[in-house]
């Protein structure tokens, strides 16, 4: 096996107190998922909902399992009766879809909105202006079963730390005045989710509370 524990040691060793760690075990074996178990870790991150709903079957009941990929709304049934967070909230039609299936399980369902700051072209994310506009509109006040506790972004993927650096920088002001505007009497609006294995050491420097490491702690994928 992989040295799950030695690596996962590692990375907490790095990280300061109040900075959670998400292990991300897309597409590894429920045994390495054991194995950092075993050694305390409870929060784990998959991105397909049929991988996450056979290992959510397989594994121990208090595992908090965070949805972190792009989730489609006709997905959302099939993980709102366990999930404890969905990370990547990119719509007002997806809060919507989370907060009625939510509904039917009695359930409030915590998630982040998620921005796109990065350099490269991508499909999914908010840019600060959308997030903006989404949360002056307002609809967002009237869901009873979602709660949004924060943002997620992903850097550039480049070795340029200084730019790494500044978008991190750019998430953290945008949460700051989003704070201040909309959850000033919010405690729960408190997470910043940003630094993945290549720059979870930058992104701890620059206001992360939250990161999702898989390569480090797990290594390659095995898909």
């Amino acid at each position: 096996m992989y040295d799950v524990k030695g690596n996962l040691k590692q990375v907490l060793h790095h990280l300061p107190e109040g900075v959670k760690l998400v292990a991300i075990s897309k597409y590894h074996p429920k045994e390495y998922i054991e194995a950092a178990y075993a050694e305390g870790q409870r929060i784990f991150g998959e991105s397909h909902e049929q991988e996450l709903r056979q290992k959510h079957s397989e594994l121990p009941s208090d595992i908090r399992w965070h949805f972190i990929g792009h989730l489609q709304t006709n997905k959302v049934k099939y993980i709102v009766p366990y999930i404890s967070m969905i990370e990547a909230v990119d719509s007002m039609k997806l809060l919507r879809e989370i907060d009625k299936q939510a509904a039917k399980c009695g359930r409030t369902i915590d998630v982040l909105l998620e921005l796109h700051i990065a350099q490269e072209e991508t499909k999914y994310g908010l840019t600060p202006d959308d997030c903006r506009r989404l949360l002056d509109e307002g609809e967002w006040r009237l869901l009873n079963h979602v709660r949004i506790c924060g943002l997620m972004m992903m850097a550039s993927n480049t070795d340029d730390d200084a730019l790494i650096a500044s978008e991190f920088d750019t998430a953290a002001k945008l949460f700051d005045e989003l704070k201040e505007r909309f959850f000033a009497d919010c405690d729960y609006f408190c997470e910043r989710s940003w630094g993945m294995s290549s720059d979870y050491l930058v992104a701890v420097a620059h206001k992360s509370t939250m990161v999702r490491i898989g390569t480090t702690i797990f290594g390659p994928r095995v898909y």
